[in-house]
């Protein structure tokens, strides 16, 4: 064994989950909260592809270009307040313990991205106006 499948296991200390989100809260709202504690590589916060308004899912991740950064904001932004509401700030698991086999595949992001864009059309696009391809067989 070369080491490598339990290195991907192991969480990365530099990227944090931030729960608790107000709706309004943006990326560059959470990037102004967190900047203060070191240099921020990436925020990233999932929004909701049901909501018209393509709200945030209440939570964020921020990645941080150094561990030791990382940790000083998650110590002081977990239990901080944004837009009314307490944050709760954990170093993120990694990506396989989130999106395990348990889960149904429309709950990734990814596909359901790719059925709001049209890669896979609705049933009623389907039926509306083309005739069926198969023809019903006479007698």
């Amino acid at each position: 064994s070369y080491g490598v499948m339990s290195q991907q296991q192991q969480p990365n200390k530099r990227i944090l989950y931030v729960g608790g989100l107000a709706e309004e809260a943006m990326e560059e709202t959470v990037h102004a909260a967190f900047i203060p504690f070191g240099d921020i590589v990436e925020v990233n916060v999932p929004r909701d592809m049901t909501a018209k308004d393509k709200t945030n899912r209440g939570f964020a991740f921020v990645e941080f270009a150094s561990e030791d950064d990382a940790d000083e904001a998650r110590f002081n932004m977990n239990g901080a307040e944004l837009f009314g509401r307490v944050l709760r700030v954990n170093v993120a698991k990694p990506m396989a313990h989130r999106l395990g086999s348990s889960k149904p595949v429309w709950s990734a992001d990814e596909w359901y991205q790719n059925l709001q864009e049209g890669a896979a059309p609705a049933p009623s696009e389907q039926t509306l106006g083309a005739p069926p391809a198969v023809s019903s067989s006479t007698g």
